[in-house]
């Protein structure tokens, strides 16, 4: 992990479109602001994480069986 310090109203830029900068500090709280495309997602790590475990609950869900139907229409 790469930690930086950044004060108010400085960015950090990620992959040359992505820019995050810190807009605001209060006591333990620290608001970001992300200036990303629209094509990348951007979810705070606790939705991220949900999102992530409901896809794996409804993938366990479907039969093999009914996989291979489902797939077979998608051709």
């Amino acid at each position: 992990m790469l930690a930086l310090a950044r004060k108010v109203n400085e960015s950090v830029i990620i992959n040359d479109n992505i820019e995050v900068t810190i807009l605001d500090i209060k006591g333990d709280q620290i608001k970001i602001g992300i200036d990303a495309p629209k094509s990348v997602p951007v979810y705070r790590k606790e939705i991220y994480k949900q999102i992530q475990d409901s896809n794996k609950e409804a993938a366990s869900t479907v039969a093999p069986d009914q996989l291979s139907k489902l797939m077979k229409g998608k051709k």
